[in-house]
């Protein structure tokens, strides 16, 4: 639950960055605007899966998802993948960091796919 909200925490200070620090770079002709709609969607996709951690968190006190570590950890390295590497390269203007995204994204399609088999398997058969 912790990690869900820090990197929740990290997702608004990132927006919030975005929001003023870039586009007052885009303003002044120093970025382009379409590297903030980048910056955006990472802390957009970053939130989600924070809030996506912390439900998986309480899923797995539950008994809904096992108590193996495989799902959050999942997550947490589809966020430094996906979402980091599209902060990297708003940053640093380094193309071979969107090469880094696809592979953050598949990453948590792989959760989500493992989350919605742990619930199909539940004991009780609620899904």
């Amino acid at each position: 639950m912790s990690l869900g909200a820090a990197s929740a925490a990290i997702s608004v200070a990132c927006g919030a960055f975005g929001a003023h620090a870039l586009k007052a770079r885009v303003a002044a002709g120093l970025l382009a605007p379409q590297r903030l709609e980048v910056w955006h969607t990472a802390a957009q996709y970053q939130m989600w899966h924070a809030l996506a951690l912390m439900l998986v968190a309480i899923a797995m006190r539950t008994g809904m998802v096992g108590r193996g570590r495989a799902i959050p950890v999942g997550l947490l390295a589809g966020t430094v993948l996906f979402s980091g590497s599209l902060y990297a390269l708003v940053l640093t203007d380094v193309a071979a960091f969107g090469a880094i995204t696809p592979l953050g994204g598949a990453t948590w399609i792989a959760c989500w796919i493992a989350i919605a088999v742990c619930a199909a398997r539940r004991p009780d058969g609620a899904s």
